[in-house]
């Protein structure tokens, strides 16, 4: 685990940060699991586990749906699959995102330690930015209904750039939004995707352990550092 000292000398050699959402800030898989239960039931498809799509998180809306329409048709030959999920998408697709917004940060919660958190790195005087790969329609609602969305300068989402995480795309962007260098710009997250980002766009990045990082060890992922939770960043020296 990063030692408060660490996460000093880490924070110290950034002007800024840039926040993942979803599984970094706020456990929504109570969130994607009624919208997806919703999808289904009226496409009159199987159901599908909260394990799995907690698997499944992470790289977009549009991944999601997807693997969760392969998923649930997994009973059926490979190339059928394949072909009927993307038969069915565009329903599905204009299912989930009227079930999701109806949905929306009714059944989410914000992790423990996170506006303690937050408050540390506002008191610091980083500027921060929200990058997440959930759709902007999606994220910025989320972030108003949990009171998060005032510690934010910049919010974006995994259509507001031409690629999404794990693409350092989305991260350049923000970098230029916030008028930093990458090498001065902290990605905090908790997956894979945001590590790997992070390291294509040449950003320092620290992962939360309690996250979505698609059903592997978020703590063999190549990173700078590790928290248990956000509020370790106001415990350091």
């Amino acid at each position: 685990m990063t030692t408060p000292a660490e996460l000093t000398t880490l924070l110290t050699r950034v002007d800024a940060v840039i926040v993942d959402l979803d599984g970094t800030m706020v456990d929504t898989m109570g969130d994607f699991s009624a919208a997806l239960k919703r999808m289904l039931n009226e496409l009159a498809l199987p159901g599908i586990a909260s394990a799995e799509i907690e698997r499944m998180v992470g790289k977009g809306s549009e991944h999601l749906i997807r693997s969760v329409l392969n998923h649930v048709m997994a009973h059926e030959n490979i190339a059928d699959v394949a072909m009927k999920t993307e038969a069915i998408f565009p329903a599905a697709w204009s299912s989930y995102q009227r079930h999701y917004l109806d949905i929306n940060g009714s059944c989410s919660a914000v992790y423990p330690g996170v506006v303690q958190g937050l408050d540390a790195l506002r008191a610091a005087g980083l500027p921060l930015a929200c990058l997440t790969n959930k759709p902007l329609a999606f994220a910025r609602p989320l972030l108003q209904a949990k009171g998060l969305d005032l510690y934010f300068s910049q919010v974006f989402g995994g259509d507001s750039f031409e690629r999404k995480k794990p693409d350092p795309l989305p991260l350049i962007g923000t970098c230029q939004a916030l008028g930093t260098e990458p090498v001065r710009t902290l990605m905090l997250g908790d997956s894979s995707n945001d590590a790997q980002a992070a390291r294509a766009a040449g950003c320092p990045v620290l992962l939360v352990t309690y996250g979505y990082n698609h059903g592997q060890p978020v703590r063999a992922v190549d990173a700078d550092g590790f928290v248990d939770s956000l509020a370790e960043l106001a415990r350091a020296e």
